[in-house]
């Protein structure tokens, strides 16, 4: 099950960016209700066409109702509300207008509040 859990929480993120903590809450719950049904005497490839179907119907029903997030301020408005964080948000708009959709922006975890990019200079701690 720890397996499976890490597994989609690598796939969501690959696909999405983002999500992995619900991808992996919902993955335990799938496995614990399965083993659930299991035990009280449900056929495992009937369950595991189920959950197959339902993820093939939901990636659809999710599919249709995505909007594209193109505009700079688009861009602000999903990355703040993902990181909480208006100033966070302005500042991976920034970025990603800076390296463009296919661009990679390396982020380091930090105990304080100091944006750099490769033209600045760096501070060592």
């Amino acid at each position: 099950a720890l397996i499976w859990s890490k597994k989609v929480a690598k796939k969501t993120d690959d696909v999405a960016g983002d999500g992995t903590t619900t991808a992996t809450v919902l993955a335990q719950a799938l496995v614990r209700e399965g083993l659930r049904n299991v035990a009280a005497g449900a056929n495992p490839l009937g369950l595991k066409r189920g959950i197959e179907k339902a993820v093939e119907d939901v990636t659809q029903s999710l599919l249709k109702s995505a909007k594209e997030v193109e505009t700079k301020e688009q861009i602000a408005a999903t990355a703040a509300i993902s990181a909480g964080d208006v100033q966070i948000g302005e500042l991976i708009a920034e970025a990603m207008d800076k390296v463009g959709n296919e661009g990679v922006i390396p982020v380091q975890e930090s105990n304080t509040f100091r944006p750099c990019s490769s033209n600045s200079p760096k501070v060592s701690s």
